[in-house]
């Protein structure tokens, strides 16, 4: 009959190993989903610039047909 092996508790170079694969693995998935986390921050800024500047080019273009003197600082 096989007995399930367990690792032996005083293999501490075996532990430390381990030990340092999972903190690896941890810090990847941890810049992994702070990289998804920004990528959707800049994209949710990067609308918002774009809505801005929409709303920008509409109102220069509104003063233009109303004959307004152009606004530089705009």
């Amino acid at each position: 009959m096989n007995q399930p092996t367990h690792p032996d508790p005083h293999d501490y170079a075996r532990a430390r190993h381990r030990a340092e694969h999972l903190r690896q693995e941890a810090v990847t998935e941890f810049w992994r989903g702070a990289d998804s986390a920004w990528t959707r921050v800049n994209l949710v800024g990067a609308n918002a610039r774009l809505a801005r500047s929409t709303q920008r080019l509409q109102a220069r273009l509104r003063r233009h047909r109303a004959g307004a003197a152009p606004d530089l600082a705009t």
